[in-house]
């Protein structure tokens, strides 16, 4: 399946080190700048250099490199690097990188899971090769996670003793390739007892489904990223609405990206509701509209 919501997005190349190369899906970057004088941030993380001012909008600046764990830059470095704005998790975030190689057209299908000889490097997601040259796909949302930690009311839902009882009973399906993501929903749905199952990837989230619907127990709820290697949260939603078996699932993407834009094409897709990471009580509000959306299609029947 080809649509327009994933011809949209391509990679964004960029180097940490002079000989490897990296990459961001293209929805998550709003605007790449030359380096700028930065203003110093008093008692902020070691890998942030500062605030830039950019059009009006104050945002920290963090040295990517040194955020995964390579060699931090260096003064006169910093004239020659440029500034990745990011829209991600409800905040407008600015990546400082040692040099940017170009945005190119890419097919997420054939990116891989990461080799297991990256070893530590938790914060790849994903490999591919570009021109016959090795680039990983790095996970930004772990990246934020351990700069500026989620609030603990963020992932920890409020729920009456009713509304526990109307979602225990549904058979619900996570589906994120970020680990820390994963860990976030696992969480928020532990917290309150919440019985679930979670796929890592877009592919096996599809056999997933279709094998519990073929065992005539199908999934109630999907949860999925729509940034995935493979098959994305995009397509995930379209196969499982176009599907006579699937789409009894109520379908809610649930995305690092902050734009309108990811919203509007969600929608288009099939998805009944698209959310942006990470607030507990939101994801399980939306849960409980699908549940009153299959109490009432079981009433109705």
């Amino acid at each position: 399946m080809k649509n327009a919501t994933n011809q949209s997005q391509g990679m964004l190349l960029f180097k940490l080190t002079a000989l490897q190369s990296f990459a961001i899906g293209t929805l998550k970057v709003k605007e790449i700048v030359p380096y700028t004088p930065l203003t110093a941030i008093p008692h902020s993380h070691h890998t942030v250099l500062g605030a830039a001012n950019l059009r009006g909008d104050t945002l920290p600046v963090i040295d990517m490199a040194k955020a995964v764990g390579y060699p931090p830059l260096t003064k006169d470095e910093l004239k020659d690097c440029y500034i990745i704005i990011t829209d991600c998790r409800r905040m407008l975030v600015g990546f400082l990188v040692r040099g940017i190689n170009k945005i190119t057209e890419c097919n997420w299908h054939n990116i891989d899971a990461p080799p297991s000889a990256l070893g530590s490097n938790v914060f790849v997601t994903g490999v591919t090769t570009v021109e016959d040259k090795l680039v990983q796909l790095l996970d930004v949302e772990l990246i934020l996670s351990k700069i500026f930690p989620d609030a603990p009311d963020s992932l920890h839902p409020v729920l009456t003793d009713v509304q526990r009882e109307i979602l225990r009973p549904l058979k619900i399906l996570l589906v994120d390739d970020s680990a820390v993501a994963r860990r976030q929903l696992s969480q928020a749905l532990d917290s309150i007892s919440i019985p679930y199952f979670i796929a890592t990837n877009g592919r096996d989230a599809l056999e997933m489904l279709k094998h519990a619907a073929e065992a005539n127990d199908p999934f109630d709820i999907l949860v999925s990223d729509i940034e995935m290697p493979g098959l994305d949260g995009y397509e995930l939603a379209f196969e499982v609405q176009n599907s006579s078996i699937l789409n009894h699932a109520y379908i809610i993407l649930h995305t690092s990206l902050s734009s309108e834009i990811s919203v509007s094409q969600a929608h288009q897709v099939g998805a009944h509701e698209a959310l942006t990471k990470f607030e507990a009580n939101e994801l399980i509000h939306a849960m409980l509209r699908g549940a009153e959306r299959k109490n009432g299609a079981e009433v109705v029947a």
